[in-house]
């Protein structure tokens, strides 16, 4: 299996260099050459655990690392997770919920992050490079990739987050570690800020070959590819077709669930939720894409204008046609604007925005109803999964992070104290390590070279 940018002008690579490189040198995103049809194996998946259909489907997209030492990095990443299944469905009144946050940070991100971290470890360790990983994050990331990659020899890891626009307890699953290899940056701005930055240093070849930079962001593809994973196995948990709905901010959980689609897992429709920062919504309504000023909410994993991930999706519905895709994004860099001819004639998605009233209310009912305790973000997702709701069809919410990494709105929503996590209040007591930082990219490029360690 190659892979190719949705710019069309960096030469196909190899799984394990797509890994590495990240970003496509031309600043598109990496994707495979096509799209594998699954679906005459999936009589025979219904019947594996999530790590045996893990093996199975990554296995498709990865061909040149050795079979059995993929299966091996597979096991470990997921010996990680604090429940046997890796993911948990519960239902929740008349949604199942798809519990993703049972990993180390206990965030969705783990899935995928688990996994990179020993990818990037094991790909390194054949070659004798040294990686300098950096990442933007509004909140969920960063925490993820630090803890798959914390500790080790072969990386230094940068993640750049908005200075005071993260929950408290995910700073401090940031900013607590003590391996020297990991730095925090938290930078005086927005979430699409920092993402800004990482992009402007990864269009700058000459500094990004200098340093090795490598991406953790979910612009890698791996991340994608690890994430296809539950939708494929959550889907296989039904007899009829399924509609699954999605949280999202920067389109990349979103778009995993897309690919498992276009593979032929039975799923229905995908439904895009975002909170009062609608860009996408917005798209999938008038075929306008148009950045406005971020609000910052109480789920600030969603508070973001710019999708990273949109570009792959916008690719395949553009007709895989680089230059129609090239041009689009160009005019949205430009202006902050750029737009089909007319609503997307898209089957898989629908879209809607929820409000923070509106989420929080949520919250309190299905506590009330239900005795289950839903994050901002995955009530994002229960609000959204009610207005499309589908008889006979069933719906499957995507719960993105434990409640207890946002105490306050739990606890305002529900009027009881009702989460808390040992994990989490372990980090209180810790010693914190960051940097504020100016987004300003010379800045940043300074920093980078002068705590990066050699190769």
């Amino acid at each position: 299996m190659q892979y190719i940018s949705t710019r069309g002008n960096t030469p196909a690579m190899s799984f394990k260099d797509a890994v590495i490189t990240g970003l496509a040198p031309d600043g598109g995103l990496l994707l495979p050459e096509h799209i594998p049809d699954v679906r005459e194996r999936l009589d025979d998946w219904r019947s594996l655990d999530f790590v045996g259909l893990a093996k199975e489907l990554i296995g498709l997209f990865v061909d040149d690392i050795p079979r059995t030492d993929l299966q091996r990095l597979i096991e470990k990443a997921y010996l990680t997770f604090d429940t046997p299944e890796v993911v948990r469905m519960v239902e929740v009144g008349d949604v199942h919920v798809l519990e993703l946050f049972h990993g180390p940070t206990l965030a969705f991100k783990d899935v995928a992050l688990q996994l990179l971290g020993r990818l990037f470890d094991y790909i390194l360790d054949k070659s004798g490079e040294h990686l300098n990983i950096v990442g933007a994050t509004s909140g969920d990331t960063g925490s993820a990739a630090i803890a798959g990659v914390h500790g080790q020899p072969h990386i230094d890891i940068f993640v750049m987050y908005p200075n005071g626009r993260v929950s408290d307890l995910q700073e401090l699953q940031m900013t607590t570690y003590e391996d020297e290899n990991v730095h925090c940056l938290a930078v005086e701005g927005s979430f699409d800020d920092c993402q800004g930055l990482l992009k402007e240093l990864f269009n700058d070849l000459e500094f990004k070959q200098r340093l090795h930079l490598g991406a953790v962001n979910s612009v890698n593809w791996a991340r994608v590819l690890a994430q296809i994973v539950y939708y494929g196995y959550a889907s296989l948990r039904f007899s009829s077709d399924v509609r699954f709905c999605v949280p999202t901010g920067n389109f990349g959980n979103v778009f995993a669930g897309y690919l498992a689609r276009r593979m032929g897992f039975p799923i229905e429709k995908l439904i895009v939720a975002t909170n009062e920062n609608d860009i996408l919504a917005q798209f999938f309504h008038t075929g306008v894409y148009q950045r406005g000023e971020v609000r910052f909410t109480s789920t600030p994993a969603m508070d973001i204008q710019v999708a990273s991930n949109f570009e792959r999706y916008l690719y395949y519905y553009l007709g895989e046609d680089a230059e129609r895709l090239d041009t689009f994004m160009d005019r949205f860099a430009s202006t902050g604007s750029a737009q089909l001819d007319g609503p997307p004639q898209e089957e898989a998605i629908l879209a809607t925005s929820v409000a923070t009233q509106d989420l929080m209310g949520t919250i309190g009912e299905v506590f009330r109803n239900s005795n289950y305790v839903a994050d901002p973000h995955t009530a994002v997702g229960l609000v959204s999964a009610a207005r499309f709701a589908s008889r006979g069809t069933p719906v499957v919410c995507v719960a993105t992070a434990h409640p207890a990494k946002f105490p306050e709105s739990v606890c305002e929503a529900t009027q009881k104290d009702t989460v808390r996590h040992p994990a989490l209040e372990a980090l209180v007591r810790k010693p914190t390590r960051r940097t504020v930082i100016r987004p300003n990219l010379d800045g940043v490029k300074a920093f980078i070279e002068m705590h990066a360690r050699q190769r």
